[in-house]
């Protein structure tokens, strides 16, 4: 299936007008008003203590989607009819992307080793839990035509989790452990569920054996590390380009577009090589937040920072409201040729091995991670641990999109067992999304935050290991008149706490010889018309 399929939007069947040559703008221009409405709704209920954004627009997209099916007299609940291609090529980008451009890094790379345990290894029990659990309960319901690929595309399907809904309740300033976690773990977890998704198509399924097995495992690390260094590339790249040109100099919109480009860029080299786009675009993100922002004027700052968020608030509003009008689509509820007690079996068992796979990684991983931090303060509870596991129960965009990928061709399927695992996706997705989500503000309250702020006022705030090893080396160098440290010393720290020493030793390499060559925080581009620039003409 070619790139162009993808761009063919066509509306649905819903009289003569869609058939006319204003049939696209017309349905084009419904759907942006349906946009809008999300929007709206949105801010007037911002401050509801059971709503958000993601179900707001489900909800609105499967008042729509009733609405074109009376209209249409039960043909159609679609305004608009596209390629699942277009889930990859346009939607999710923006959302990856924009969640590396705005992860708080301190605590990212603080807590790298154990965002890592729970994004990569325990997506991986996840994802062994619900291909498992799916080859053997779903052949007692009925589904007996699955072959193994499918089952293994529904284990990384069904990995991929969604923590919009916990991350807008969750305060950066009062948890910021368990924000890091919960937002690092989720963008970790997205990509590797895409990774293993890719992995998966990749195997020989004729002949399945010890070695078939390890060659998943080498497809899994290739395509993340070759994904990964990619997008840091794509990142690095940007970061000179714009640090020798002076870009800013001249015009801020070329060096917004620059970097929209190069990021765009990143994405569309990963999928022409056949790795993780997604991935790419991630390290990209994060590359660019590190080097390229510092390196544009302050206006360009304030342009893609608000730039790259809208863009992945429309595209994931557009998502969720596309899915909440196709949970009304006849088709496919037909093709499936099932009842409703075999639509309820599915859908609990899919449920159920979600919540299952979760809990086996998450509280066990936790455990493990708890034993290499030495500080109370560092250790995540038992609450925060039900936090985790909580958060990575709803399922959303990325579920869908390989949903689609992996069950239709050119938005339709083609067998009964397809439709049968496209429609229970969408009632898994609608039932996590919005009655999970409903619960998950007034529960994480009740468990984490006032119990945090009570904390938070009775004791001080302890400083972070990082802040104190770091204390530590400074003061070690100063009494060895700053003499570097010698290797016996570093190998010690190195054990004694790894990712501190690394975190030292990593900045101490950024600014002796990254920033000098690709900029970051203290070059500032002079522009005279700029206050920055009036500024430094003053002193």
């Amino acid at each position: 299936m070619g790139f162009s399929d993808g761009l063919n939007w066509m509306p649905s069947n819903l009289g003569s007008v869609f058939h006319s040559e204003k049939g696209t703008a017309v349905a084009l221009t419904l759907f942006f008003c349906l946009l809008c409405a999300c929007i709206v709704i949105g801010h007037l209920l911002a401050e509801s203590r059971w709503t958000n954004e993601s179900i707001n627009a489900l909800i609105l997209g499967l008042c729509s989607g009733t609405v074109v099916l009376l209209i249409s007299k039960g043909k159609s609940s679609h305004i608009l009819v596209f390629n699942e291609e277009l889930f990859f090529i346009y939607l999710l980008p923006p959302i990856i992307f924009n969640a590396g451009f705005q992860v708080k890094k301190k605590q990212f790379f603080q807590n790298f080793a154990t965002i890592l345990l729970f994004g990569a290894a325990g997506t991986l029990v996840s994802f062994c839990i619900i291909s498992l659990g799916a080859y053997f309960l779903f052949k007692k319901i009925g589904i007996k035509s699955l072959k193994l690929r499918e089952y293994l595309a529904i284990g990384s399907i069904f990995s991929a989790t969604d923590s919009v809904c916990t991350l807008q309740v969750l305060n950066q300033d009062e948890t910021p452990l368990l924000y890091s976690l919960v937002f690092g773990e989720g963008v970790v977890n997205d990509a590797t569920s895409i990774v293993l998704f890719k992995a998966v198509q990749s195997l020989d399924y004729n002949n399945i054996d010890v070695v078939e097995a390890l060659k998943l495992c080498g497809n899994f690390l290739y395509l993340f590390c070759t994904s990964t260094a990619l997008g840091v590339l794509a990142g690095l790249l940007s970061a000179f380009v714009i640090k020798k040109l002076y870009f800013g100099r001249h015009s801020t919109d070329r060096e917004v577009a620059l970097m929209m480009i190069m990021a765009y860029l990143s994405y569309m080299l990963a999928e022409i090589f056949s790795l993780s786009g997604i991935l790419a675009v991630f390290f990209c993100g994060i590359v660019m937040s590190h080097y390229t922002w510092h390196n544009v004027t302050n206006s360009s700052r304030i342009t893609t920072k608000h730039v790259f968020a809208t863009m992945s608030f429309i595209t994931e509003t557009f998502i969720f409201l596309y899915v909440g009008m196709d949970a009304l689509d006849i088709d496919k509820w037909k093709t499936s040729e099932a009842s409703a007690s075999i639509f309820a079996a599915i859908s609990a068992t899919l449920l159920a091995l979600v919540l299952v796979g979760r809990a086996a990684f998450v509280f066990s991983l936790a455990y493990i991670s708890n034993c290499f931090r030495r500080l109370e303060s560092t250790k995540i509870r038992f609450r925060q641990q039900f936090v985790i596991w909580w958060a990575g129960l709803m399922r959303g965009a990325v579920t869908i999109a390989l949903s689609y990928n992996e069950f239709t061709v050119s938005g339709s399927t083609s067998s009964r067992e397809y439709a049968l695992m496209i429609t229970n996706t969408i009632i898994v997705v609608l039932f996590s999304t919005m009655v999970f989500g409903l619960v998950t503000r007034p529960l994480i309250r009740v468990m984490l935050l006032q119990r945090s702020k009570v904390d938070h006022v009775n004791q001080p705030e302890p400083s972070s290991l990082e802040d104190l090893q770091l204390l530590f080396l400074e003061e070690h160098r100063s009494e060895n008149n700053q003499q570097t440290l010698s290797r016996r010393n570093s190998f010690r720290l190195l054990l004694k706490a790894p990712t501190s020493t690394i975190h030292y030793f990593w900045r101490k390499f950024d600014d002796s010889y990254m920033r000098p060559v690709f900029g970051g925080r203290g070059f500032v581009p002079f522009v005279p018309s700029s206050p920055t620039g009036a500024n430094d003409e003053n002193i």
